[in-house]
């Protein structure tokens, strides 16, 4: 501990430390402590490192040290994948930028008013924090200007790839000055990350950090294979059976979390919902009525729950199976804290189940598929609880008021058995009125491997597998294979069938507007928070194109893009017909 780094030590500004310390920072953490002294002097630097390690702090701190406040152009850029990291990466960057006068920061992504962030930019903001697509928009639009940008960082640059913004990714570095800092950070290091360093960076310094372990061993790990209409039966009986009071129920769609807590307090749960949609001043409130104990159910996206620190989280829910493997390790720390067990319990619908496999392989912990209770099960659970708190009442000592109640309806007629009866009734619910198994049946004895969809060529077109971050035809199928205008024997538009589980989307644009498969991509994945390999086939015509995309998402889609912009095209989306 006495070789222990401290903020002090780093050489930064008064203004950068004193921001440092009112956040309650003394030493930094690893991916801090290696990637600031070299970015301080101006090296480009290849960070790797996990979600949670502190990433913004490692780039902002010496981003806001480097800044200067009297030039009213953006010096940086900083691109990330999603509108909602995006927001938290800037507002992060103003608590760093507090003491430092005249330093302006702002944040540009799709579904937020252009005029509000053209005022911004006309204001001379210094720092952008923006989507790959909006970036892009701005820049053809003349609004967004990086001839003076002499830092450039690409935050979580392995999700940007994977959604589909590479394009939009090398557009924008090559219209920054070649004399810029450039930075990225990522996750995972694969081929396409490195071969975009090689061409965009000098001599970068590689900062990796890694984890010593995954998971907690304090949290018991298990998963249920359900069908999608039984996931919020079987979570509530889940609950129930264990009696959980405090815990996170984690969603894939921020849709879904309104949707959730509606179904929570229908049945008479304390539930809140956080996700990017929200006003902080209703985040602020949340998260107090949470750790308050107010609140008994957190539902939450994965984006919104980052830096939710709540030490008596008895349980955490994954309604959705996490799209990526670090997703769950995030989302399941929040419990077992301080020393204390806790619970992860994952409902997998379909092929999600096979998500699981992936996750046990990134962990190399075995998560244990269980059983769910039964009715019965857990109306046992109910009734010995029930019986204990009447005991626990008897013991105490019971008021005269109460006594009275019995006595009136005794008068009434009915027999003490009944009223008891009735009471119990009344406290623990009804009979059953659910069916009994929720369990997701295996369609046959054949299902195995393959089953996550079908033949990977049936359900996504041509995948090839390694081609994914390279041209959009390995990652999407035959995209530009497939932008001709085809014609039926009629001479009416070629428009295959959506393959199953999939529906076909229409869009208003097409080749006419120089679109191509990376802006419907991008479009989706920037504004809905989907990764880009649950997108199916691509046809691109010269007024209109079709996108496929999985029936569960389709609404939320739908409601992202439609009257939203791609490329400053204002577009219509709807669902095929025919």
């Amino acid at each position: 501990m006495e070789n222990q780094i401290l903020f002090a030590d780093l050489g930064l500004s008064d203004e950068v430390m004193q921001a440092v310390t009112e956040m309650g920072f003394v030493a930094p953490s690893p991916i801090q402590a290696e990637s600031i002294p070299h970015l301080l002097e101006g090296r480009d630097v290849i960070g790797q490192a996990q979600t949670g390690t502190g990433k913004t702090a490692a780039f902002g701190i010496p981003l806001i040290d480097i800044i200067d406040p009297n030039e009213k152009v953006v010096q940086s850029l900083i691109l990330c994948p999603t509108r909602e990291l995006a927001v938290q990466v800037s507002e992060e960057l103003r608590r760093l930028a507090k003491f430092k006068r005249g330093v302006w920061i702002t944040a540009i992504y799709g579904g937020d008013s252009y005029e509000r962030q053209n005022r911004d930019l006309r204001k001379g903001c210094q720092i952008v924090v923006g989507t790959p697509g909006r970036v892009m928009d701005h820049i053809e639009r003349g609004s967004l200007r990086l001839d003076h940008v002499k830092y450039m960082v690409l935050d979580e640059a392995d999700e940007m790839l994977d959604m589909g913004f590479r394009e939009d990714i090398e557009s924008v570095l090559a219209d920054c000055p070649e004399d810029r800092q450039t930075v990225f950070f990522s996750a995972t290091m694969p081929k396409p990350i490195m071969d975009l360093t090689k061409r965009y960076q000098k001599n970068p310094q590689l900062v990796k950090v890694t984890k010593n372990e995954v998971t907690n061993a304090n949290i018991e790990q298990s998963w249920y294979a359900v069908r999608p209409d039984a996931k919020f039966e079987a979570m509530c009986r889940l609950i129930d059976f264990h009696q959980i009071k405090l815990m996170l129920v984690f969603s894939n769609q921020k849709a879904r979390v309104d949707e959730i807590v509606e179904q929570f307090q229908m049945r008479g749960y304390a539930a809140e919902g956080l996700h990017g949609d929200m006003r902080q001043a209703a985040r602020t409130q949340v998260m107090s009525k949470f750790r308050g104990g107010t609140t008994q159910i957190l539902v939450a996206t994965d984006v919104a729950a980052r830096g939710i620190d709540v030490d008596d989280v008895e349980a955490v829910f994954n309604y959705d199976v996490p799209m990526d493997s670090e997703y769950y390790v995030h989302r399941i720390g929040r419990t077992g804290r301080a020393g204390k067990s806790g619970k992860a319990f994952t409902l997998a619908a379909g092929a999600e189940k096979y998500r699981i496999r992936d996750i046990q392989n990134y962990t190399k912990v075995e998560i244990t598929r269980g059983k769910l209770p039964t009715f019965a099960d857990v109306f046992a659970i109910k009734k010995t609880r029930f019986i204990e708190r009447v005991q626990q009442t008897i013991e105490e000592g019971t008021s005269e008021f109460y006594a009275d109640v019995l006595s009136t309806l005794e008068e009434a007629g009915y027999e003490p058995t009944a009223i008891v009866s009735a009471l119990a009734q009344l406290n623990l619910g009804g009979v059953k009125t659910t069916e009994d198994n929720l369990e997701e049946q295996p369609r046959n004895k054949f299902e195995g491997r393959d089953a996550r969809g079908g033949d990977r060529n049936g359900r996504f077109g041509d995948r090839r597998g390694n081609e994914r971050f390279g041209d959009r035809k390995g990652s999407f199928g035959e995209r530009n294979g497939n932008t001709r205008d085809r014609v039926d024997r009629e001479g009416k538009p070629f428009r295959r069938g959506a393959d199953a589980g999939m529906v076909r989307l229409f869009i208003n644009i097409g080749k006419n507007f120089k679109i191509t498969p990376s802006h419907i991509v991008g479009a989706i994945t920037g504004e809905t928070g989907l990764p880009g390999k649950v997108i199916g086939q691509i046809d691109l015509f010269d007024s209109y194109s079709f996108v496929d995309v999985p029936k569960e998402h389709q609404q939320t889609i739908l409601s992202a893009l439609d009257g939203n912009t791609i490329k400053g095209k204002r577009v219509n989306v709807e669902v095929a017909k025919g």
